[in-house]
């Protein structure tokens, strides 16, 4: 079987789900109505309080724990939970940090894995990691029409940062790659703040997006100015620092991807510095990559066991 993660600062993708890239631990069994899954000793539960951001996910267990709910909510899906499951693991890396991907597939090469879902004991056998460039997975389906282009950049407004990779007809350029540490929670935490501050008012990440996206909202009037006038501050700041890390999307077309693209899609389809600009709405778009990136991979080693089927395609 094949599994594609794509592992986020703000949430964990599969081909299929979403879900926010935080863990809660228990020593004991926690008395919880919720997907509960024991591995190395412990008690995890998905939570809603994100993981603080690491710039290296292989420094502990956690995101690895994230990937076996990962597989474990792709095979409850399928109705295919068992005692021994044999997989092959597909996942990614920010362009700018590709040269680490050695390091970042030995973290989920570990042979044999024991693990309890929801009570039912699993054996997980990983076979191969493969690990493909993030953003540049996001627009292979449309890698066809791309091959046209002589030169596009992919922009990925993520949790933590904003990475982005030139294409040329269709073929990532990795000598060209950029990140920027602007993302979408260092803003959401300064606009938190500022609410708190001025306001006295509590507010989370999704009253932000209520009002940005134009959903209906009960916040006051000038609570909802300041996050808009803000939102658009920061979309252009991180168009400004593009241009001075060379990435003139004046002169070249962009298709921008991630959760923070969508969020701050008005302010780059009005910005001057913006002169094409398409959008990957799906978030698990780069899960979705990793899988058919992996399935042409695997199709040449093991084409008999491997004969163009995609187990974890939504």
């Amino acid at each position: 079987m094949l599994f594609s993660v794509d592992h986020g600062n703000s949430a964990m993708k599969t081909p299929n789900f979403v879900f926010p890239s935080g863990l809660a631990d228990y020593p004991i069994r926690p008395p919880v109505d919720t997907d509960v899954l024991e591995y190395g000793g412990k008690y995890w539960t998905l939570s809603g309080q994100r993981i603080s951001y690491m710039r290296d996910k292989t420094k502990d267990d956690r995101y690895f724990v994230l990937t076996l709910f990962a597989i474990a909510k792709e095979l409850q899906r399928q109705d295919a939970i068992s005692p021994m499951v044999e997989t092959d693991l597909a996942v990614g890396l920010p362009p700018e940090h590709y040269a680490l991907r050695t390091r970042f597939a030995e973290y989920f090469k570990r042979g044999t894995v024991n693990f309890v879902f929801n009570g039912t004991p699993v054996c997980l056998v990983i076979r191969h990691v493969m690990v493909y460039p993030q953003a540049y997975a996001a627009v292979v389906p449309q890698a066809s029409r791309l091959k046209e282009i002589p030169r596009a950049f992919i922009v990925d407004i993520g949790g933590f940062t904003t990475d982005v990779m030139l294409l040329r007809n269709a073929a990532p350029d990795l000598q060209f790659c950029r990140s920027l540490e602007m993302g979408v929670i260092p803003m959401s935490n300064d606009i938190i703040g500022r609410v708190s501050a001025l306001y006295d008012m509590k507010i989370e990440d999704d009253h932000i997006a209520d009002v940005i996206q134009g959903r209906a909202t009960i916040l006051p009037q000038e609570v909802r100015e300041m996050i808009f006038t803000t939102v658009r501050s920061y979309a252009c700041g991180i168009l400004d620092k593009l241009r001075e890390l060379q990435v003139d999307l004046r002169a070249n077309p962009a298709i921008f991807i991630g959760g923070g693209s969508i969020l701050f899609r008005t302010f780059i389809e009005e910005s001057p510095l913006v002169a094409q600009a398409d959008f990957v709405p799906d978030p698990k778009a780069n899960a979705i990559g990793y899988g058919l990136l992996a399935t042409a991979q695997l199709r040449r080693m093991t084409p008999q066991a491997y004969g163009g089927e995609f187990i974890a395609e939504g």
